[in-house]
């Protein structure tokens, strides 16, 4: 199955704003590819205000998020692949959620490791002998 990062991120992009909330994502500013300003990077994560009013030319696919928007007075283009992305909260109130790194991968990113086949010998196991409880009745 695809990730269910981008369609998650839309549905509470939609949710904050639809609640007239300012939403924010976490960003892992160090993930490859990952355009943001590097002066307002701290411990390798930016906070982005995503909000309609903030940002110009927003677009959103399965692959990454892109924007402009301005930056201390100096316009940027921003992009963010699916996979940076930390979290996504309403900056009045913390509601959102938080994306765990293992559960985003780029099909580019997978790798298909080649075994060599195992012959039915190999996969018969010698059943367990049966050990005695460690467990004893106490008088």
């Amino acid at each position: 199955m695809t990730p269910n990062r981008p369609y998650l991120l839309r549905a509470f992009l939609d949710w904050i704003i639809d609640n007239q909330c300012t939403p924010h994502v976490v960003v892992n500013a160090e993930y490859a590819s990952v355009q943001v300003p590097r002066q307002f990077v701290q411990d390798g994560q930016i906070v982005l205000n995503i909000s309609p009013s903030a940002v110009t030319q927003f677009s959103m696919d399965n692959q990454a998020l892109s924007f402009n928007a301005r930056f201390s007075g100096q316009p940027m283009q921003v992009y963010v692949p699916m996979g940076a992305i930390l979290a996504i909260y309403a900056r009045e109130n913390g509601e959102g959620t938080v994306f765990t790194p293992d559960t985003y991968f780029d099909e580019q990113d997978v790798v298909v490791e080649e075994s060599e086949p195992v012959s039915a010998a190999e996969t018969t196991q010698e059943p367990d002998k049966k050990k005695g409880s460690h467990l004893r009745i106490i008088k």
